[in-house]
């Protein structure tokens, strides 16, 4: 088997829309009232389901945590550390939750954590080197 995306379930799409849209930027060429959404983020699929219709078609309920979800994260990674903190801040102006501000790990990596607004986290990161895979 090979990994073909990351999928959230999301409350409120159209917010999720604009976060993931307008603070992260993402191309989702989807409108705020649609009901999933579908793209390729750096050639990782990614997608967002809305939690109603996914215990419709899947005939269960769900328990979902409220708050700040510290069961995953989605990282996204940037070339400089100079970058790790002006997306920091861009993000922050965008109305992300700060989880932990840009910081210098021991093992060398700049990093902060944000939240989307339901409360997913999501680290931005660097080794001070283009992604390398």
């Amino acid at each position: 088997m090979k990994l073909d995306g990351i999928g959230l379930f999301v409350n409120d799409m159209a917010e999720m829309i604009r976060f993931y849209r307008d603070a992260l930027g993402f191309e989702i060429k989807e409108t705020e009232d649609t009901q999933n959404v579908y793209l390729i983020k750096d050639g990782t699929l990614f997608m967002m389901y809305g939690r109603e219709n996914f215990e419709k078609m899947t005939h269960r309920k769900y328990a979902y945590l409220k708050g700040i979800n510290g069961h995953f994260e989605i990282a996204l990674y940037v070339d400089t550390f100079e970058e790790v903190d002006e997306k920091y801040k861009e993000v922050m102006e965008k109305g992300a939750v700060s989880i932990l501000e840009p910081t210098t790990a021991p093992w060398g990596q700049r990093t902060c954590y944000i939240a989307d607004p339901e409360g997913n986290l999501i680290e931005i990161g660097s080794f001070n080197k283009p992604f390398d895979r």
